[in-house]
C-alpha cells in the first residue's frame, strides 16, 4: 500500500535535523561575557598591583625613598636659654640739637666739617660780633661812670656822717645823702645788667657745641646772613655716644617686666637689624613710659645702647629683643631638628645608625636654638633628609650639609 501523503516521512537516527538557529546567539553572548569577566578580573588585579607598589610602607609616609638615608646630625644640649620679648623699635639719639642763630649778622667762619665728632666746647660756627662789642664798650663806659658817681657820693655820707656825730651840719642833709647814695647803687646795677646783656650778645656770636656728639651736614657757609629772629638752623648735632632705642611691649607682658625694675634689676636688650638676624648692639632697658596706649594695647619702653662702635645710627629701624627669664638646665636643640605634624612636634632621635621618631615638646625659642622636652642631652638628632626618613629608618650619618629641599619639614607618620 502506498504511503500517504499527508504524512511525515521517517527520519533516521544519522539524519536528524539541525538544531534551532535561536540557541546560537545565546551561546556566543555567554562566551562575550565569561571573557568580559576575566578581563575586568585581570584589570582590578593589575590596578591593585600598581596601588600597592605606590603605597608606603606601614608606618612610613609618602614619597619615602627606600635604602639607606644619608643624614646630618646635631646633638641635645644642657644649658641655659634666654625668654625675650620682642619688638620692633626705633634708635632715637639721648639729645639731639638744631642749633640757631640768637643774634643777626654776617657768618665769618665755620669751623666744623660734615659729619665730624665734636665735644662740648668745640667752636661750630662764628657770627661777625664787631657790633655787638662796640655796643658792650659803650655799656662798660657808662657803668665806669656811674661807678665813680656811686663812689662820690658814698665818700659825701661818711663826710656828713662824721659831721652829724659833731652836730656840725641838720640831720635833713645826712638822710638826703643816703638816699642819693641808694639812687646811684641803683644806676649802677643797671649799668651792669646792660654789660651782662652786651656781653651775651657778642658770646652769642660764638657758637660752641652743647654737647659730645656728631654733626651733621654743613648747612650755612661764610659770607651768609642769618638773623637772630628767624629761626633758621646753623646745624644740627646728635649725642651717639650713648644712644637709646624705643620700642613697644604688650600690656599683657607688664607683669613680666615691672616686678623686675621695681627690683632695679638690669634687664639685657638686644638690637637686630631690619630682617632680625644680625645682633647689632647689647644694652640695658631704661625704663617704661607712665601710660598704655589705649589704641594699640602697648607701651613704649627706652633702653640704653653705649654704641663705642657707632654701629647704631639715629632713626635706625631695629628689632628689640627683651630679655626677661632665663630657662636654666634645660635641653637645647637646633629648630633645624624639628618636625611638625599639624600641633605636635618630633624629632627623629638617630642610635646605632637607625632613626628613631621621637614625640617632643617645644618650650623657649630663641633665634634657631629651642628648649624641648622627651628626649635627653647627649642625643643624636637628624637635622636633614625628613622625607626620606620614617621611623626605624637605616641611616648613614654624614658631615656634608644638606641640600635646601631635604631639610623642610614634613608631616609625621
Amino acid at each position: 500500500m502506498p504511503p500517504d501523503s499527508n504524512q511525515h516521512p521517517v527520519v533516521g537516527p544519522d539524519h536528524q535535523l539541525p538544531a534551532s538557529t535561536s540557541e546560537k546567539p545565546k551561546h556566543r553572548a555567554i562566551v562575550w561575557i565569561v571573557l568580559l569577566l576575566i578581563f575586568a578580573a585581570g584589570f582590578l588585579l593589575v590596578l591593585r598591583h600598581h596601588d600597592d607598589t605606590k603605597k608606603p610602607a606601614a608606618g612610613g609616609r609618602r614619597g619615602a625613598a627606600g635604602g639607606t638615608a644619608s643624614v646630618t646630625s646635631a646633638t641635645a644640649q644642657k644649658g641655659d636659654i634666654g625668654v625675650y620679648l620682642n619688638a620692633i623699635g626705633t634708635v632715637t639719639p639721648v639729645y639731639t640739637s638744631s642749633i640757631t642763630a640768637q643774634v643777626s649778622g654776617i657768618v665769618t667762619e665755620v669751623h666744623y666739617t660734615e659729619g665730624q665728632m665734636v665735644r662740648k666746647g668745640d667752636p661750630l660756627i662764628e657770627i661777625d660780633s664787631r657790633l655787638y662789642r662796640a655796643t658792650l664798650l659803650q655799656a662798660q663806659g657808662v657803668l665806669e661812670r656811674d661807678q665813680g658817681v656811686l663812689a662820690q657820693a658814698q665818700m659825701d655820707l661818711e663826710r656828713y656822717q662824721t659831721a652829724w656825730s659833731r652836730n656840725a651840719i641838720p640831720k635833713q642833709t645826712l638822710d638826703d645823702q643816703e638816699k642819693i647814695v641808694q639812687q646811684d647803687q641803683g644806676t649802677v646795677k643797671n649799668d651792669e645788667g646792660t654789660v651782662q646783656f652786651d656781653q651775651v650778645q657778642v658770646d652769642f656770636c660764638h657758637i660752641v657745641a652743647p654737647f659730645t656728639g656728631r654733626i651733621g651736614l654743613r648747612i650755612v657757609d661764610p659770607g651768609n646772613v642769618v638773623s637772630g629772629n628767624g629761626g633758621t638752623t646753623l646745624a644740627v648735632i646728635t649725642q651717639i655716644q650713648p644712644i637709646t632705642a624705643v620700642f613697644t611691649i604688650a600690656e599683657d607682658s607688664l607683669g613680666q617686666v615691672q616686678p623686675r625694675l621695681r627690683k632695679k634689676a638690669k634687664l639685657a636688650v638686644d638690637a637686630y637689624d631690619r630682617p632680625d638676624q644680625k645682633k647689632i648692639a647689647s644694652g640695658t632697658l631704661l625704663t617704661l613710659d607712665n601710660q598704655i596706649d589705649t589704641t594699640t594695647g602697648t607701651v613704649k619702653a627706652r633702653a640704653s645702647f653705649a654704641n663705642k662702635d657707632s654701629s647704631l645710627f639715629p632713626n635706625e629701624f631695629v628689632n628689640a629683643h627683651l630679655l626677661v627669664n632665663t630657662v636654666k638646665d634645660g635641653t637645647l636643640i637646633p629648630t633645624a631638628a624639628i618636625q611638625h605634624n599639624g600641633q605636635a612636634a618630633y624629632v627623629y632621635v638617630l642610635l646605632n645608625n637607625v632613626a628613631h621618631l621621637k614625640p617632643i615638646k617645644v618650650g623657649v625659642t630663641t633665634g634657631e636654638t629651642a628648649q624641648v622636652t622627651g628626649i635627653n642631652p647627649g642625643d643624636v638628632l637628624a637635622t636633614s633628609s625628613f622625607d626620606k626618613l620614617q621611623d626605624k629608618s637605616p641611616v648613614i650619618i654624614s658631615n656634608k650639609a644638606a641640600p635646601a629641599s631635604s631639610t623642610s619639614g614634613s608631616s609625621a607618620p
